[in-house]
């Protein structure tokens, strides 16, 4: 890190020498800079800078694994081996096949409770990790060279990647299908696209995130109060402001509002996997709200009406299909209300 004064009213301009191919393309963006956020004076926080950055991201790379494997899992249990699995024909992103246990009956439920319980809760955090960066976006000229261009677009899969995951996955959770493609689908492949970012992303950036984590004392940023709270020295990344505003909230007040939001998150969604009288609080989910009067406590998240089936398709001549094994197995409706 390098040290250097505040005062200055814009970002420094990068140095002619740091131009790659082609450097008239660059200069000439770097002379025609774009009002609003591309300006140095919109981003002042004195939080910002590659110690917070790096909090946030160590969180994120102990949880999103989790995140993705339990929807991979999700994936492989469904069968797709059988063809059972959506989306069916994925090419060479197939899974190997895998013979999903049948105990303990709560497997499923776990690991697609914390796909979905904790990818909900990692919004606030996600969120928070995307706020000190957000200048990075905003830099001009964009890019000095190639190779920065190909690293911005990396970025572009990372950053685009988990919003897309999460958007479509919290549309999913909702039966809210405004984007008008399979979500399946495009779940599937959107993580395949992030993962191999976020691989990328590690890869390059672990090395950075030891050191600033290593930078500050954690005992010490949670005793600083918002007056004591100071900018962090000017940084390679640019993500330190070089004329910082005045602290409106100590960096501890920062890490309490993102890790209360999460605990938020937590109360009002995990109840519908616990279960139980914590089903009641699951009020950000569809499901479960109302289990019905069948014998069983089945939760019951949707209409026949609102489903679309019509009355004439379930009368006594519907039949359930059974595949996957040696033969399909086809039970009338009779059959299935024979059953103990």
């Amino acid at each position: 890190m390098t040290s250097g004064p505040t005062g200055s009213s814009s970002p420094r301009e990068p140095d002619e020498a740091s131009y790659g191919f082609p450097v008239a393309a660059w200069r000439w963006l770097a002379r025609h800079r774009p009002p609003g956020p591309f300006g140095g004076r919109a981003w002042r926080s004195p939080l910002r800078g590659p110690w917070l950055t790096s909090v946030f991201g160590a969180a994120l790379l102990v949880t999103l694994p989790i995140v993705i494997l339990t929807g991979l899992l999700s994936y492989l249990a469904y069968g797709p081996q059988f063809g059972q699995a959506l989306p069916a024909g994925v090419g060479w992103l197939r899974l190997p096949p895998l013979t999903w246990p049948a105990e303990p009956s709560w497997l499923y439920r776990l690991t697609q409770g914390l796909h979905v319980g904790l990818g909900l809760v990692l919004i606030p955090l996600v969120l928070a990790k995307l706020w000190p960066v957000a200048p990075k976006l905003f830099t001009w000229p964009p890019a000095r060279s190639i190779a920065q261009v190909l690293e911005r677009l990396s970025l572009l899969l990372l950053v685009g990647g988990i919003l897309f995951e999460i958007a479509t996955g919290v549309l999913n959770i909702q039966y809210d299908y405004l984007f008008g493609f399979s979500f399946y689908t495009a779940h599937y492949y959107g993580t395949w696209v992030f993962t191999a970012a976020f691989l990328a992303h590690v890869a390059l950036k672990l090395p950075r995130m030891i050191r600033a984590l290593r930078s500050r004392s954690w005992r010490a940023e949670l005793r600083t109060t918002r007056a004591e709270t100071r900018p962090e020295p000017l940084d390679q990344d640019g993500l330190v402001a070089h004329d910082p505003a005045a602290p409106t909230l100590s960096r501890r007040g920062a890490l309490a509002v993102v890790g209360g939001g999460a605990l938020l998150v937590f109360g009002l969604t995990a109840g519908q996997t616990i279960g139980g009288i914590t089903r009641r609080t699951a009020l950000l989910l569809p499901r479960g709200r109302d289990v019905g009067d069948g014998p069983n406590g089945f939760p019951v998240n949707r209409t026949a009406t609102a489903a679309g089936i019509d009355p004439a398709a379930i009368g006594p001549q519907w039949t359930l299909e059974l595949t996957g094994g040696p033969q399909p197995v086809r039970l009338t409706l009779a059959a299935l209300a024979a059953l103990p």
